[in-house]
């Protein structure tokens, strides 16, 4: 059974820094590519972020870029969402997910984790 799971989610002071971990399993990992997706409270579902099968293959919305960086290490099954100088509005639940091929279309995902929560706030 293929699974996502995300870690490293809390509470962060604005301009603070976290690092979000999403551990997979079940499926062939070195195949796909992993998505960042968010969502804010009352907001629609946001992709920000995602990274092929090879590693220098990445993508970023406007709103992270140059703010958030990620990675993978294949060995581990694990793709990383380094995220910086954070801001209220990146306040959201944030979820992992695999795709067997490219992009931040939500829906063309296969599998997702059950997200975890990141607060940005004084």
């Amino acid at each position: 059974e293929a699974q996502l799971v995300e870690s490293g989610g809390g509470l962060v002071q604005p301009g603070g820094s976290l690092r979000l971990s999403c551990v997979a399993s079940g499926f062939a990992f070195d195949d796909y590519t992993i998505g960042w997706f968010r969502r804010a409270p009352g907001k629609l579902l946001e992709g920000i972020s995602c990274i092929g099968t090879i590693e220098e293959n990445v993508a970023y919305v406007d709103a992270v870029k140059g703010r958030f960086r990620i990675s993978r290490d294949n060995a581990k099954n694990t793709v990383y969402l380094e995220m910086s100088s954070l801001k209220p509005e990146d306040t959201a639940v944030y979820y992992c997910a695999a795709d067997s091929s490219w992009g931040l279309v939500a829906e063309e995902y296969d599998y997702w984790g059950q997200g975890t929560q990141v607060t940005v706030s004084s």
